[in-house]
């Protein structure tokens, strides 16, 4: 399993992002509409419609790397506020990789983080 938190501050960009957008309209999106740098080596996630699937942008120094991840069964619980970043911990980059809701207050069932 890739560890997302290994490659520097994980941000969850929460609510639904149009999944048609590759590389150059996710970092535009993270630039424009939330104003952090996409070439800041910040990992940013994001989820498209179904739940069952997210995103991760990163920038290595040298070029992009763009990682998808779906999940066979289940969903997650994604935060949903459109105009919103999340800073992550370690622990809970983890729990998402894992399928888990990463609220600190809903304790770390399966039943929480799929529906």
């Amino acid at each position: 399993m890739i560890k997302l938190s290994d490659l520097g501050q994980v941000y969850i960009v929460c609510g639904k992002t149009d999944f048609r957008k590759g590389i150059d309209g996710l970092a535009a999106l993270v630039k424009e509409q939330f104003e952090l740098d996409p070439f800041s080596g910040k990992v940013f996630l994001l989820c498209g419609g179904r739940r069952d699937r997210f995103k991760a942008l990163y920038w290595d120094g040298q070029g992009f790397w763009l990682l998808y991840k779906r999940f066979e069964n289940g969903k997650m619980n994604w935060p949903r506020n459109q105009n919103e970043v999340q800073a992550l911990s370690s622990e809970q980059v983890d729990w998402l990789m894992k399928g888990f809701s990463i609220s600190p207050k809903i304790k770390n069932t399966k039943a929480c983080g799929f529906y």
